[in-house]
C-alpha cells in the first residue's frame, strides 16, 4: 500500500466526516420512521401499514424495492399524509436538517411540493413558512451539536397538475426568505416539461433559478425539452444522458450532440445512484452511468433523492461508489465542489463554502494518513531499537 492510497481511500468514518453537498433530496422522502408514526398518531392519520417504527422503516424499503410503481407511490401517500399541519411540517424540516448535518452535509437544497400539503387547511404561504421555520430550527440544533449546515428550499410543482405558474410565483416571492429555486416533479412519460412553459418563462424573466426532473424514467427527449425549450439550470437526475454516449470496443467514447452540449455547457446532473437502481435506470452501482460520466468530466453530482425509501444517506451513497469504482477522497471532493458550484445561492457564497469549508475539510482528512504513517514509522523504529 502506498501513502497515496492511504491518503485517498476513505473509510466509513472519513466518508461520514467529509463535507458533502446535496442538491436533490425530497422532504417527503426523508422522514424518520418514528416521526411518521408519531405524526400519524397526533394527526389521526389511520392508514399506516405498520405502527412500529422499525417495521414501518422496513415496509418503506421493501415497498420501494418491490418493482411496483403503485407500491412505490403508496409510500409517499403515507409521508405526505402525515405532513398536513404546520407543526408536522416544522418538525419534519427541522429533523431533515439535523439528520443531514449529522451525516456531514454542509449545504443542502431540499425540495417539496407545497400543493401537496393543503389538506389540513394550510395555505401555500403557510406551508412555505412552516418548512422554512423548520429548516432554521434544524440548522440551530445542528450547530448546538457541533455540526454546521445551510439548507435552502426548492419549491416543486407537480407535472400532472396545473399549478406550476402559481408555485413559480410563490418561489419568487420567498426567494430571499429561504427558498432558492423551483422544480417540477412527477411522472415524466405523458407529462413533458413543455406543459409548464409559462412557469419557466416567468422564472427566466425574474432571473430566478430552476431545475427540472428529466432523464430519469424517460430518455433523451425529456432532457432535450428541459434544456432547449424550458431553459433548466440543472437536470434532476439526467442519468439517461448516457443514451447519447457510445463506448466502442476499443474503449474510445463518442458523444452525441445533446451529451456534448450538456458537458460543454457544464450543466449539472443531479445523479441519485440508489434511487436509480430502484427505478431501473441502472442495474447495479458498478454499472451506474456515474462512473463513465465522472471519467468524461460531466458536471456530475451525488444525491440521495429519497433517504427513507432508499434507506440511504449521502455517506451511504459515497460508500457504494467507493466500493464500486474505487473512488478516493479526491473524487469525493470533486463531486462536492461540483455540487457547490451548481447550487442556487449567490456566487460569492458558493465560493466561500468551497474555499472555507469544503476544501479545508478534505485537506484535513487527506492529511490524516501522515499522522498514522508517522506513528507507524515511530513504533517500528522503537521496536527495532
Amino acid at each position: 500500500m502506498t501513502s497515496q492510497t492511504i491518503v485517498n481511500t476513505p473509510d466509513t468514518d472519513q466518508i461520514r466526516r467529509a463535507p458533502k453537498v446535496l442538491l436533490h433530496d425530497h422532504l417527503d422522502g426523508g422522514l424518520r420512521p418514528g416521526t411518521v408514526v408519531d405524526l400519524a398518531r397526533e394527526t389521526g392519520y389511520p392508514q399506516l401499514p405498520e405502527t412500529d417504527p422499525d417495521k414501518l422503516g422496513l415496509w418503506f424499503r421493501e415497498a420501494a424495492d418491490s418493482g411496483s410503481l403503485e407500491r412505490y407511490l403508496e409510500t409517499f401517500s403515507h409521508t405526505v399524509g402525515v405532513m398536513q399541519t404546520r407543526e408536522a411540517l416544522v418538525r419534519v424540516a427541522a429533523e431533515c436538517a439535523e439528520d443531514l448535518a449529522e451525516d456531514g452535509v454542509v449545504y443542502a437544497e431540499v425540495r417539496y411540493a407545497p400543493e401537496q400539503h393543503l389538506d389540513g387547511g394550510l395555505t401555500l404561504e403557510e406551508v412555505v413558512e412552516a418548512v422554512n421555520e423548520g429548516f432554521r430550527q434544524g440548522e440551530r440544533r445542528a450547530k448546538e451539536n457541533g455540526h454546521r449546515i445551510r439548507v435552502g428550499a426548492l419549491l416543486t410543482a407537480m407535472r400532472h397538475a396545473a399549478r406550476a405558474l402559481e408555485i413559480a410565483e410563490l418561489a419568487n416571492r420567498y426567494r430571499d426568505l429561504g427558498v432558492v429555486g423551483f422544480d417540477i416533479a412527477g411522472a415524466e412519460a405523458g407529462y413533458p416539461p413543455t406543459r409548464h412553459l409559462d412557469a419557466f418563462e416567468y422564472l427566466k424573466r425574474e432571473n430566478n433559478h430552476f431545475t427540472i426532473h428529466a432523464g430519469e424514467a424517460f430518455g433523451l427527449p425529456s432532457i432535450w425539452q428541459a434544456l432547449q425549450w424550458c431553459g433548466a439550470d440543472r437536470l434532476g437526475h439526467g442519468v439517461r444522458i448516457i443514451d447519447d454516449i457510445q463506448v466502442h470496443e476499443d474503449g474510445t467514447v463518442k458523444l452525441g450532440r445533446l451529451a456534448s452540449y450538456v458537458r460543454d455547457k457544464r450543466i449539472p446532473l443531479e445523479l441519485c445512484p440508489s434511487s436509480n437502481l430502484q427505478t431501473g435506470a441502472a442495474p447495479s452501482y458498478a454499472e451506474h452511468p456515474i462512473g463513465l460520466l465522472r471519467r468524461l468530466h460531466f458536471r456530475a453530482t451525488v444525491n440521495t433523492d429519497n433517504r427513507l425509501m432508499s434507506h440511504t444517506s449521502m455517506s451511504r451513497e459515497f460508500e457504494h461508489l467507493v466500493e464500486a469504482f474505487g473512488y478516493t477522497l479526491d473524487d469525493m471532493q470533486w463531486f462536492s465542489v461540483n455540487a457547490m458550484k451548481s447550487a442556487f445561492i449567490p456566487f460569492d457564497e458558493r465560493l466561500a463554502m468551497i474555499n472555507d469549508v469544503i476544501k479545508p475539510g478534505y485537506a484535513e482528512l487527506k492529511s490524516e494518513w501522515l499522522f498514522r504513517q508517522t506513528a507507524s514509522t515511530s513504533a517500528s523504529t522503537n521496536t527495532e531499537g
